[in-house]
């Protein structure tokens, strides 16, 4: 009998569109023979669908024709296992529910990669693929993953982060601590987002108003950071546990203007056809840089990875300082665009295989946290009492 594996993506995040391209990528890659795939799309609303129409990535051009062909679904634990069920239910024919045996979150941003998802499936007890709800806010929050590699004496770049309405209120206190404390040129980027979206650099303190105006529509928590000037980015996957994890060859994605933005990751070959996301940009592979530089990238990334206690595949990004030959952890992708396989094709890698490697990794995980205590036996209700009136009328 196959694993059945359902696939979620989309979700209430600006990265929705970017997370569909990644899932339909992934959907095409399973292996049918070992696995069935329920795709489960989630909408901005939070509505959740199935369909083989949302198998094919061309369909998503007209969205509401897509969902009028869907099915609207809800998961439910029933009998120690997790079923889909079908919320429109016919007067005569009720459709079967679908067991689900692991899901398989493809979603990027918050709202969703930061936990939220992960936290869903821990409460239906579904085993899932990649970063449990700790590893995973981590690596969402760019503030708090300074912090945890800092903390393991792992090399990040000062910053200053503070909230919007701190900055409405005293832009003149917010505006000096961070030319004291960063100086230029600097990068504004919103703490929890991904994709380079609402990220700017800033060089003059005349550009910093509006590059946090813009960054505060995106979150509310914001971070300033010194921008290095002779930067290359360089790029690097880990996929394993705890116990075990390996790193793919290193990258350098091409940057069309001062910081790689949304449009050089996913919109700049999609001209004409349909994007390919992440596997479209315009990179190196591997990048053009000393092996000893490449390894010294290789390790950092496992030490990142084991850090923050991810799982699954991540794609951990650096800034290379080529006047100083420094690295910098720049941030941690914990569920990467179409999941970073073009960074292990070239370590012989495919694809199809590098999934069979992180549905193991999540049973794996679930049969570990089978063996350890989640209750106490005790009889502590047998003697609560409320009195005579009950719980109604009894002061706690």
């Amino acid at each position: 009998m196959k694993t059945n594996i359902a696939v979620f993506f989309g979700c209430r995040s600006v990265e929705h569109e970017v997370s569909i391209i990644s899932a339909v990528q992934a959907m095409r890659a399973i292996n049918r023979e070992k696995y069935d795939v329920t795709p489960v799309y989630v909408a901005k609303d939070g509505q959740m669908y199935t369909g083989v129409g949302l198998l094919e990535i061309e369909n998503y051009r007209n969205l509401p024709e897509l969902l009028k062909t869907a099915e609207p679904v809800v998961f439910l634990k029933k009998n120690g296992a997790v079923f889909m069920e079908y919320e429109n239910q016919g007067l005569f024919l009720k459709k079967k529910d679908v067991k689900i045996d692991l899901a398989f979150p493809i979603v990027h941003g918050t709202n969703c990669e930061d936990g939220t998802i992960a936290g869903y499936f821990e409460f239906l007890g579904l085993p899932y693929i990649g970063c449990d709800i700790i590893s995973a806010a981590v690596g969402m929050d760019k503030a708090v993953f300074k912090d945890v590699l800092k903390s393991a004496g792992l090399p990040v770049l000062d910053c200053v982060v503070f909230r919007s309405r701190e900055y409405m209120t005293d832009k003149e206190k917010i505006t000096d601590e961070i030319t004291e404390k960063i100086g230029f040129p600097l990068i504004i980027k919103p703490v929890n987002l991904g994709s380079s979206v609402g990220i700017t650099k800033v060089n003059t303190i005349e550009e910093l108003d509006g590059a946090i105006t813009l960054a505060a529509s995106f979150a509310d928590r914001i971070l300033a950071e010194h921008a290095v000037s002779a930067l290359r980015e360089i790029n690097c996957s880990v996929l394993g546990d705890a116990d075990e994890c390996i790193p793919s060859v290193c990258e350098e994605p091409f940057m069309h203007d001062k910081i790689l933005s949304y449009e050089d990751k996913y919109l700049s070959n999609s001209k004409g056809g349909a994007s390919k996301g992440m596997a479209s940009l315009g990179r190196k592979i591997p990048a053009d840089i000393p092996e000893e530089k490449a390894e010294e990238i290789k390790k950092l990334a496992c030490d990142i990875f084991k850090a923050v206690g991810a799982s699954g595949v991540v794609r951990i990004d650096f800034l290379l300082d080529t006047d100083t030959g420094k690295v910098y952890a720049n941030e941690i992708n914990t569920i990467p665009g179409s999941l970073a396989f073009y960074l292990w094709e070239p370590t012989g890698l495919k694809y199809t295989d590098m999934i069979d490697k992180l549905v193991e990794t999540a049973f794996k995980r679930q049969r570990n946290r089978e063996n350890l205590t989640f209750t106490i036996d005790t009889n502590i209700l047998s003697g609560v009492s409320f009195g005579a009136k009950g719980a109604k009328g009894a002061k706690l």
